[in-house]
């Protein structure tokens, strides 16, 4: 092989990994709504805190006040300034966070905080991200616990009553 050769084969070598790392950094812009008080100050608390990576999945850009995306494609959603969910059975705390889940669209759950306002809105892909839920809502809880709590889903706080509450029988 010729010297010419070599220099161009080692040059596309070295830059190749330099390429492709330009390459799959410019994913697009994840397009979202911002909730209805996404300009609430409390919100840009959270979002100046968000994680570089949730369950090694990069962060995205996004094109909406109050918002962050993690993976490629996009596995995790959040949007802060959401309406405050009602109270339900399907309460959990993770990381000092409480989350009502819904599940009705399946394969995507919804968390949204329970007790903090505005409230929080994070989308999982469970077909993404593998049963990874709880390690996401972890990953979040730094940012997301920026806001006070001023309720708990626990029967304990007058606050909060469960859905499926049972009805007194005679």
């Amino acid at each position: 092989m010729s010297r010419t050769r070599k220099r161009a084969a080692l040059a596309v070598g070295l830059l190749a990994p330099l390429l492709l790392g330009l390459v799959t950094a410019c994913a697009p812009t994840v397009p979202l709504t911002p909730a209805a008080d996404a300009t609430n100050p409390k919100c840009a608390e959270i979002i100046v805190r968000l994680p570089q990576s949730v369950v090694d999945q990069p962060i995205r850009e996004t094109n909406a006040q109050a918002t962050g995306a993690w993976g490629n494609p996009t596995s995790v959603l959040l949007r802060c300034g959401v309406a405050q969910p009602a109270p339900s059975a399907s309460c959990s705390t993770v990381n000092g966070v409480d989350w009502v889940v819904d599940v009705s669209g399946s394969p995507r759950y919804v968390y949204t905080t329970w007790g903090r306002s505005p409230a929080t809105q994070v989308v999982v892909d469970t077909k993404l991200t593998q049963g990874q839920e709880a390690i996401i809502l972890d990953d979040l809880g730094n940012a997301v616990g920026s806001i006070p709590q001023t309720k708990q889903c626990t029967r304990k706080d007058p606050g909060f009553v469960p859905d499926s509450a049972p009805t007194p029988t005679p």
